[in-house]
């Protein structure tokens, strides 16, 4: 299938596809239309590793060359029209923890190692500095304040999700930066769909303790202690809740697994695969006028 198709069938009014050089990065047109910021999500094609990586994998950990997975870098930041030493990554161990920073952070997780741990969720009022988070089914989280000139990105997997990470990252926004969530556009960005996302009894318990009224709409009991969950359904009624509003939200209908062949899904591929990402920036304030 070609990525064009790809992005039609799945609806181009929420997701849109644009070429940067050999790359084909998945956007949110409502996100670019604030005119503030840069943003994409990546796929599978347009890098250099091989294998179980082809091609544009953005791992060092998972056993990809690391020559490889640093050029990956570079074609992004390419795309950027800036370098990978104004990128900053995050350090995602399913919790909650989102951290503000600055130009001073540059490469961390890219060229130099990252000073800081256990970290879902960034947050900046810095232009030009690229926010950075991983994925191969988990949920990507994009947030633009214009009004502040602020944005965040923060990475929720199913722990994440249950904790409120959407919420939790415009708490922090708000308290560094001002930030009204009703202000603020926002994205739920493509991973892992209902159909495809299988959880035990054990799971599915805290999503019910977590939704009380919403349980219809975000879990399938499919019998024998197993449950269809419902992430992207989670996640629009955590940012709807914490005040964002309907009309300046962009939920995905993209799935990771139900497209392995174009993007990185662990599911699918049983754990050999890299990892897809999720790109933030800021632009400078001459360049959105």
């Amino acid at each position: 299938m070609e990525y064009r198709d790809f992005v039609k069938k799945n609806d181009g009014q929420v997701l849109a596809l644009r070429r940067e050089g050999t790359l084909p990065l998945l956007y949110y047109p409502l996100l670019e239309g604030t005119k503030v910021v840069q943003h994409a999500f990546t796929t599978r094609e347009g890098g250099v590793s091989r294998g179980i990586y082809e091609s544009l994998n953005l791992s060092f950990t998972r056993g990809d060359e690391e020559s490889a997975v640093m050029e990956n870098y570079r074609r992004v930041a390419d795309s950027f029209h800036t370098t990978v030493e104004n990128m900053v990554c995050s350090d995602q161990t399913h919790t909650t923890n989102v951290l503000r920073v600055d130009k001073s952070y540059g490469g961390c997780g890219v060229t130099r190692p990252k000073p800081y741990g256990d970290v879902d969720g960034l947050i900046t009022d810095e232009p030009g500095l690229i926010l950075a988070t991983f994925y191969a089914d988990c949920v990507p989280l994009f947030f633009v304040d214009p009004k502040h000139r602020a944005i965040g990105l923060s990475h929720s997997g199913w722990r994440g999700t249950v904790g409120r990470m959407g919420a939790v990252t415009l708490e922090k926004m708000c308290e560094e930066f001002g930030t009204d969530p009703g202000e603020v556009y926002a994205a739920v960005g493509p991973s892992i769909c209902q159909d495809c996302y299988e959880v035990g009894a054990e799971v599915a318990d805290a999503f019910y303790r977590e939704f009380p009224g919403h349980e219809g709409e975000i879990l399938l009991d499919k019998g024998k202690g197993k449950y269809q969950l419902d992430l992207w359904k989670c996640n629009e009624l955590i940012l709807l809740e914490a005040g964002v509003k309907e009309e300046k939200l962009a939920v995905t209908n993209i799935c990771t697994c139900c497209n392995p062949g174009l993007l990185f899904s662990h599911r699918a591929s049983h754990g050999k695969r890299g990892n897809l990402g999720a790109f933030l920036m800021l632009r400078e304030e001459k360049e959105s006028d």
